[in-house]
């Protein structure tokens, strides 16, 4: 480790953040195969770490800005001032609420080596894949209430389907399963079993991957509910349009042409 270090011109490689050089230095040797070898090594490693923060920064701020979005729409039933992302508290007070959600993670990953990310980690897959189902979702009922009607909401409509099926399988396994290397249940129980038959190592460390594993196997039931109850939502609308019954009405803001652009025409 302390000529890989040397390597790429770091003085130490562990106790970094997330475990960021596994992976860089990972990336390094791959892109210095390919042309330049050891002389430009630690060239390749600071760019793929500064490719890291940049993919992480970018993942955060855009998923706090939707999050903010989404709660204050649902918000905005319960009160209209709440639902205006033109009205400082509501806006204030979302974003408090969505960056105190994955800042707990945050927390956690500093206060405890077995929390963070350790436990965020095996989410991240789910929640991406997730995130994609609804974006097709979305685009299928745009397609469906805009004037390309019933021929290009396939195109969506169609990965969708697969997306939502395959991400959902794991998901269930993942919470469900009875292996404990791949359902979180499964692996509760069975330090929770070790921990009450006295072999555990370490009854602290036990106990926080107990909570740990219960923790991710309830976010990703939220998960799978949030995202059927969009998904249903979305296939009474579609069920509607293609009945005729529904109202094929667009809700997304008119295409202005930007001042720069009128002048150029």
């Amino acid at each position: 480790m302390t000529t890989l270090a040397q390597n790429v011109g770091e003085q130490t490689l562990f106790s970094r953040t997330g475990g960021a050089p596994s992976l860089a230095l990972g990336m390094a040797h791959i892109f210095a195969s390919s042309g330049g070898g050891q002389a430009v090594i630690g060239f390749w490693y600071h760019f793929a770490i500064m490719f890291e923060a940049l993919f992480i920064l970018t993942i955060i701020d855009a998923g706090t800005r939707v999050g903010r979005f989404m709660l204050q729409d649902l918000l905005g039933h319960v009160s209209a001032p709440l639902g205006r992302t033109s009205w400082m508290p509501g806006v204030i007070g979302s974003s408090a609420a969505v960056v105190a959600a994955w800042g707990y993670f945050l927390v956690q990953g500093v206060r405890d080596p077995l929390g963070g990310i350790n436990s965020l980690w095996p989410l991240f897959g789910i929640s991406n894949q997730l995130l994609a189902s609804i974006a097709l979702c979305v685009a299928t009922t745009i397609l469906l209430e805009d004037a390309w009607g019933e021929i290009s909401c396939g195109s969506p409509c169609a990965p969708m389907v697969w997306l939502v099926s395959a991400t959902f399988t794991a998901a269930w396994q993942k919470i469900f399963s009875p292996l404990p290397a791949i359902g979180f249940l499964a692996q509760a129980e069975k330090l929770e079993a070790a921990l009450q038959a006295g072999s555990a190592a370490d009854v602290a460390a036990t106990q926080t991957l107990i909570f740990n594993a219960r923790l991710d196997a309830a976010i990703c039931g939220i998960f799978m509910v949030l995202v059927s109850v969009i998904l249903l939502d979305s296939i009474r609308v579609w069920a509607g349009i293609l009945s005729g019954n529904g109202d094929r009405q667009v809700h997304e803001a008119p295409f202005v042409v930007s001042r720069l652009q009128a002048e150029e025409l």
